[in-house]
């Protein structure tokens, strides 16, 4: 199913459902995840100090804090005011809104960059995102974004998967579909072109989510994520313990000292504005 046969309205439900119930414990669990793309995602939009940018599906605020802290005037919009509370507590200089990514609340051009970490394949229509991002940048200005590749191509995702395959079900969640398939380089350097971006380039980045055990892997996927939550919390109370079990097992081999040091891989996609006159 793809984004315009899917339903708009229940996707924008579950997932706003979802990043207000993982509000609170996002940033000491999954965050560990995202936040080594960080760097490299205000690389891609050319942040420096003085850029006027904005932190789409911002969260907590971790990405325009970043943004800030490298002299950028930044700003945030999310359309969870459970994750706006917890960035305007812990940034108060900066200015957050509460909003749809699809219809962001700014005016044409007002930004010189503006990032997304991780929340483009959260929407229901990720291109009428993107062309958001587009539409309230200036003339030439940049954006970026970052996204998971495919399980299989991911470490953490891949032995939960092949866990819950072994012990559970993979069908258990009755989640609405994904709003749009950005899993791929060649995926994500489609999506910037149909939403009008010229100068596109991809990179795929490899990092290291470092957990103490296998136990805390699960629960930063239960607390901040939407999907990958719900298939945990679908399957059979019986069968977590067989699945965190096959997790540990096949985890092992990552373990540096005290710690599993899993890779953990992210795509990182950015686009300019044109700069010619003829701009919509």
């Amino acid at each position: 199913m793809n984004a315009m046969d899917s339903d708009p309205h229940g996707i924008r439900a579950f997932e706003h459902a979802s990043w207000q119930r993982v509000a609170a414990d996002y940033g000491d669990t999954f965050a560990a995840a995202t936040r080594g793309f960080i760097e490299p995602l205000l690389d891609a939009a050319g942040v420096i100090a003085q850029t006027r940018v904005l932190d789409m599906c911002c969260g907590p605020g971790l990405v325009a804090a970043a943004a800030a802290a490298r002299g950028a005037i930044a700003a945030g919009v999310d359309f969870s005011s459970a994750m706006l509370k917890i960035a305007r507590a812990a940034q108060p200089r900066i200015e957050f809104s509460q909003g749809d990514a699809e219809a962001l609340p700014h005016a044409d051009g007002c930004f010189d960059a503006v990032v997304a970490n991780f929340g483009v394949h959260h929407v229901p229509r990720p291109t009428a995102a993107l062309a958001q991002m587009r539409r309230v940048l200036v003339p030439g200005g940049r954006a970026a974004f970052t996204t998971w590749p495919r399980p299989d191509r991911n470490v953490p995702w891949q032995l939960l998967f092949d866990a819950i395959r072994a012990h559970g079900a993979l069908d258990a969640a009755k989640t609405p579909p994904s709003g749009g398939t950005i899993s791929s380089e060649e995926s994500c350097r489609a999506a910037l072109a149909e939403a009008g971006f010229d100068d596109i380039g991809v990179a795929l980045i490899q990092g290291t989510w470092a957990v103490a055990s296998v136990h805390d892997l699960l629960a930063a996927f239960r607390n901040g994520t939407a999907r990958t939550a719900a298939l945990i919390d679908a399957q059979d109370a019986a069968a977590l313990p067989a699945i965190a079990a096959h997790m540990a097992q096949h985890a092992e081999r990552y373990r540096r000292g005290a710690e599993l040091q899993i890779p953990i891989a992210g795509i990182v996609a950015w686009g300019r504005k044109q700069e010619s006159s003829n701009q919509e």
